[in-house]
């Protein structure tokens, strides 16, 4: 596994796993903002540009980050947060592991599989993949991402690296991931944030985690699109892991 590190002489870790055809700089605006005060760990999920090894599954990806964890940071860090498949992945970690964070903060992410969706990646990567290459279909792309401008150069030079199979593998993973019942057992603080502007299946994700663990805290955003939080507000996006770390040390005094 390939990581990028901020704040390394902070004994306080957060990982913050980036979304499906993105990369580490998905975070890097908020690892800027945290590395102050924490040791800031922004992995690259398997399949993507820079990665080490091809993309299998959610679960396969979630197991590594938690073997990491288990021999690189003591078998527990203090913050995970994930955006849509990084979400997935967090969502999978809490799963496997019911102690593996302190707190999780889940962004975007899908639980109830899209069987007509998950159907036709395939066919459609299948005839338009080599359109990725395209700067202008490219731009489309990321305009319809709601990202902001500044990042079009590298997402245009990562969606490039990420072939056709891993494309294909990680956006059928996405949606049709289900969120297992032993996610019901973790010990962390989760945190749900989708934005009011989001998909259908996206807000109905975003209860049915809330379903399963009532404990689970809510935030709907008002205004905001898929993954515009953690990319596009990043000192909110920062600050709201301060609030959420800093509550629960308030209260432990």
């Amino acid at each position: 596994m390939i990581i990028k590190e901020y704040g390394t002489e902070h004994k306080e870790t957060i990982i913050l796993l980036h979304g499906g055809g993105l990369s580490w700089w998905n975070y890097r605006d908020v690892a800027d903002f945290l590395q102050d005060e924490y040791h800031v760990i922004l992995p690259i999920l398997d399949g993507h540009a820079g990665s080490d090894q091809s993309f299998t599954s959610i679960e396969e990806n979630a197991s590594e980050i938690i073997k990491f964890i288990d021999k690189d940071l003591g078998g527990s860090v203090l913050l995970i947060g994930g955006l849509s498949l990084g979400g997935q992945i967090l969502l999978e970690m809490l799963s496997q592991s019911k102690d593996i964070c302190t707190f999780a903060l889940v962004e975007s992410a899908a639980v109830i599989p899209s069987k007509l969706t998950n159907a036709l990646i395939g066919p459609a990567f299948g005839s338009s993949y080599g359109l990725i290459r395209n700067r202008g279909f490219a731009r489309l792309q990321f305009q319809s991402l709601h990202i902001k401008p500044d990042l079009f150069e590298e997402y245009y030079r990562d969606t490039c690296q990420i072939s056709k199979q891993d494309m294909i593998a990680f956006l059928k993973a996405n949606t049709s991931y289900v969120l297992k019942d032993s996610f019901c057992k973790t010990d962390a603080e989760v945190h749900v944030y989708v934005g009011e502007e989001e998909t259908r299946e996206i807000l109905r994700s975003a209860d049915a985690i809330c379903k399963m663990l009532p404990s689970v805290r809510l935030h709907r955003m008002k205004g905001l699109k898929h993954g515009e939080f953690s990319i596009n507000y990043a000192d909110k996006y920062a600050d709201a892991i301060q609030k959420i770390i800093k509550s629960r040390q308030i209260l432990d005094r």
